[in-house]
C-alpha cells in the first residue's frame, strides 16, 4: 500500500471545515438518556451466543492531574492532593466488579489502557491494586502479547516507575510533549524539560517497552514554524516509535481551562497551516509515515504494518490493531462499544459514586446500532484506516448493493474526485495522497446524522 502523503495547501484551504474525529459512528452527538443500563446488560449478554467470543479492550479513565494545562479539553480534575484520587478508585473497583460478572471468562483482555488525566498521578501501591482487581474479574494475558499501554506524564515519574509499570504488565507508553519552547509551556501551564521527557523514553527502552508514543500540538500561543521545527527536530533525534500531532482547538466557550489562552497570542492561521506542513515534511523526510488523523509511526510499527494489510481499526483511544475486540470503558466519561452499541459513563464523580453505591452500572447514555449505523461505520472506518474502500467487501458483509445503496454518496464524491482528494475506480474508492490530511471530509459523506442534521453540531476543524 502506498503510504505516502501530499499536502496541497490551496486543497486544505477549501475544505478545511468543521466535522467529527470518527472515534465512533454514530458519533458522541447522538447517544441519548433512552439508553441505559438494561440494554447495555442485553447487548453484552447478546455477545456471549455468537458462534466465536470476541476478545476484550479494557479502558480506564483515570481523571487526576497534579497541574491543569491549559489547553486541555478532557475530563479531568486538578488538584495537589493525592488523597482525593482514594475513594475514586475505591468506585473504580466497584465497577470493575459489575462490569467483569457481565463477561466470560474465557473472553482474553487482549488490549488494556490507562488513560486521563494523569494516570501516573496514582501512586504505585494503588497502580498494582487497581491492576490486581482488573486480574480478578477479567481475564488479561500472561504473556506479553497483549497491547497494554498507558498515558505517562514525564513529570510525574519517579526513578522506579516505568520498570515498575513494565513489571506490572504494561509494554506501551504514550507520553505529552506539546512544545519543548519555554514561552508556550508557560503560555499554556505545562513546564516540562527536555531532560525529564527523554529520560523516560531511556528508560522505557532499557525496560523493554515495545513502543513509545510521543504527542505534540501544533497551535498553541506563541508557536512559529521556528521554533515548533525545533521541538520536532529534537524528537525525531529521540526516535519515539509513533507520534501523535494534534490541532490545538481553541473554544473556550465550551472548556473553561482555555479561557487563560489569550486568543491574539495564537498563531495566526497560515502560520499554522505553515507549521503542519513543515512538521509533515521533518517527519517524513526522517522516515515516519502517515497513518491518519494526526498519527505517524515508523514503517515497521504494527499500525503501520496493520495499514498496508487492511486490518487497522479505529476506536476511542485512536487507531488500534485489534478490530476484533468488544470495548468496556470504565470511570467517569468512558465509552463502551460492546455488540452493536456504545454506552457512556457519568461525568461527574458523584453521580459515579452514587449509581455504583447502589449496585448500578454507572452509564447515563448510549445508543444501539441498527443495520444502516452498522453498515456506515464499517465504510467510514475502512476509509478512515485503509484510504481505500472495495465495494465487494462491504456489499458480502452487509448484504446490499454499493452503488445502489450509496448513490447520493457517490454524486457527492463526485467533486471531490475532480478535486484529486480520491479516485472513483470500478468497485473502488482509493483515497489520493492529497487527499489524506482530509479523510474527515471524505467520511462526512457517508455520515447520515450529518447529511440530515438531526441535531445541532458542535466540531473541532479538519485541520
Amino acid at each position: 500500500m502506498d503510504q505516502s502523503l501530499v499536502f496541497d495547501i490551496d486543497l486544505i484551504r477549501r475544505y478545511d471545515k468543521s466535522g467529527p474525529r470518527y472515534t465512533s459512528y454514530p458519533t458522541a452527538v447522538q447517544f441519548h438518556e433512552g439508553f441505559g443500563e438494561a440494554d447495555y446488560r442485553a447487548c453484552a449478554a447478546a455477545t456471549h451466543d455468537e458462534p466465536l467470543l470476541r476478545p476484550l479492550s479494557l479502558y480506564f479513565h483515570i481523571p487526576f492531574c497534579d497541574t491543569l494545562c491549559f489547553y486541555c479539553a478532557c475530563n479531568k480534575i486538578a488538584t495537589k492532593n493525592r488523597a482525593h484520587a482514594v475513594p475514586y478508585l475505591e468506585d473504580l473497583h466497584r465497577e470493575i466488579a459489575l462490569q467483569g460478572a457481565l463477561f466470560d471468562r474465557g473472553r482474553v483482555v487482549e488490549q488494556l489502557h490507562w488513560g486521563g488525566g494523569t494516570p501516573t498521578f496514582i501512586s504505585h501501591e494503588q497502580m498494582a491494586a487497581l491492576m490486581g482487581q482488573t486480574r480478578r474479574h477479567f481475564t488479561l494475558r500472561d504473556d506479553d502479547g497483549g497491547e497494554y499501554s498507558i498515558e505517562i506524564d514525564p513529570r510525574e515519574v519517579q526513578p522506579d516507575t516505568i520498570r515498575f509499570l513494565r513489571d506490572l504488565g504494561f509494554n506501551r507508553m504514550s507520553m505529552g510533549v506539546q512544545d519543548f519552547d519555554v514561552r508556550v509551556q508557560r503560555a499554556v501551564n505545562r513546564i516540562q524539560t527536555e531532560e525529564q521527557t527523554f529520560a523516560v523514553l531511556a528508560q522505557a527502552r532499557e525496560a523493554g517497552f515495545k513502543s513509545v508514543s510521543v504527542d505534540l500540538i501544533y497551535g498553541l500561543p506563541f508557536q512559529s514554524v521556528d521554533s515548533f521545527g525545533r521541538t520536532v527536530e529534537k524528537v525525531i533525534a529521540a526516535g519515539p516509535d509513533r507520534l501523535s500531532v494534534f490541532n490545538y482547538a481553541h473554544l473556550p466557550e465550551l472548556f473553561k481551562p482555555q479561557r487563560r489562552i489569550k486568543a491574539e497570542d495564537l498563531p495566526a492561521p497560515a502560520e499554522k497551516l505553515a507549521i503542519l506542513q513543515q512538521t509533515i515534511e521533518q517527519l517524513t523526510a526522517a522516515g515516519y509515515v502517515y497513518i491518519g488523523m494526526d498519527h505517524f509511526a515508523r514503517p515497521d510499527d504494527e499500525l503501520a504494518v496493520a495499514q498496508r494489510e487492511g486490518s487497522l481499526y479505529r476506536n476511542f483511544q485512536g487507531y488500534s490493531t485489534h478490530a476484533e475486540c468488544d470495548l468496556v470503558g470504565l470511570g467517569v466519561t468512558a465509552i463502551s462499544m460492546v455488540g452493536p452499541s456504545y454506552a457512556q459513563n457519568v461525568k461527574e464523580t458523584g453521580d459515579y459514586r452514587r449509581l455504583l453505591g447502589e449496585g448500578r452500572l454507572p452509564l447515563y447514555r448510549g445508543i444501539r446500532l441498527d443495520g444502516d449505523d452498522l453498515l456506515r461505520r464499517e465504510v467510514i472506518t475502512r476509509l478512515i484506516c485503509n484510504f481505500e474502500l472495495d465495494f465487494a467487501a462491504i456489499e458480502a458483509a452487509h448484504g446490499i448493493v454499493f452503488r445502489d445503496y450509496f448513490a447520493d454518496e457517490l454524486e457527492s464524491l463526485q467533486g471531490m474526485a475532480a478535486d484529486g482528494l480520491l479516485r472513483l475506480e470500478p468497485g473502488v474508492i482509493r483515497v489520493n495522497p492529497a487527499g489524506r490530511l482530509l479523510i474527515r471530509n471524505i467520511c462526512m459523506v457517508f455520515d447520515r446524522y450529518l447529511r440530515e442534521r438531526q441535531s445541532p453540531q458542535r466540531f473541532s476543524r479538519v485541520i
